[in-house]
């Protein structure tokens, strides 16, 4: 059998830096160590670090209940009024937020300071996208994730327009929403904050589904540059499989096939795609 392992598959560079962080406070601080949020989206990373005395916290409510400690940031991001409240209430902040998202958020101030209505091209109920739009004033900020909802998006006679992306949006979905946009005859600023590496690992995942038999999906189940890649693979290649582990594998469906392609998530582990790949090419 021959197994293609993407290049890009595995950890990028924010989840790696925000991830390293968060296990050298865990090593280091003798104070209580929190994440807001679960570190990254990846249940087995988030184990090991509750092992190591890691919690992750969910809501600002929860804050004046804990023992004061070091709050690490996940690289998705928070907002604003998010990270006031957490230096409000005493917590040692490190803030891991991804450097290409930290970048969306220094735009949208800014152009939301100027009087841009902000449109933020993504899935309005991840944690990023609800970071970015907690920098922007609220009246005057969209989310869209679908043609309908960019089709019926409407602007004030004389505003103008400032559009962003999720990091990990699906490129040409991005691009295909922007001309609906476009074609209104807006006063449109465009701004493709996508990162380098969602792009990279989406056209490397399209290209190895669509001259694979089979194609492996690694990732966590609420993570949604993973969920995008099985979409992408889906659609070059029927037997694509979406795993999180070996453990959710039959490897069985693979006894008839020769050419299996890999690809990994942002948020998996190195270990774990290397379980799987060794697997596969065992059995």
């Amino acid at each position: 059998m021959k197994v293609i392992l993407a290049k890009s598959a595995g950890f990028c560079f924010g989840v790696k830096r925000a991830v390293a962080r968060a296990y050298e406070e865990a090593k280091n601080s003798d104070a209580p160590v929190y994440t807001f949020g679960p570190i990254i989206h990846n249940e087995e990373v988030v184990k090991d670090l509750e092992k190591k005395g890691v919690r992750a916290v969910h809501t600002v409510k929860e804050l004046g209940l804990l023992p004061k400690g070091v709050m690490v940031i996940r690289s998705h991001g928070v907002s604003r009024a998010v990270y006031e409240t957490i230096r409000e209430e005493g917590f040692q902040i490190v803030d891991a937020t991804c450097p290409f998202v930290l970048k969306i958020h220094r735009f949208v101030e800014r152009y939301s300071g100027m009087g841009y209505h902000i449109v933020i091209i993504g899935n309005s109920s991840h944690p990023e996208v609800e970071g970015i739009r907690g920098w922007s004033d609220p009246q005057k900020t969209t989310v869209l994730s679908t043609r309908e909802e960019a089709a019926r998006f409407t602007l004030k006679a004389g505003e103008t327009c400032c559009v962003v992306s999720q990091t990990t949006f699906n490129y040409n979905k991005f691009q295909e929403l922007v001309e609906i946009l476009e074609k209104k005859g807006y006063d449109i600023i465009v701004l493709n904050t996508i990162c380098n590496a969602t792009e990279e690992r989406q056209k490397e995942a399209a290209e190895i589904a669509a001259r694979a038999d089979a194609m492996i999906v690694i990732g966590g189940r609420h993570s949604s540059n993973t969920q995008k890649l099985f979409e992408i693979c889906k659609k070059e290649c029927e037997n694509t499989y979406y795993i999180q582990t070996l453990d959710d594998l039959d490897v069985r469906q693979f006894w008839s096939i020769d050419n299996v392609g890999i690809t990994a998530g942002a948020s998996t582990p190195n270990n774990i795609i290397e379980e799987v790949q060794k697997n596969v090419r065992s059995k």
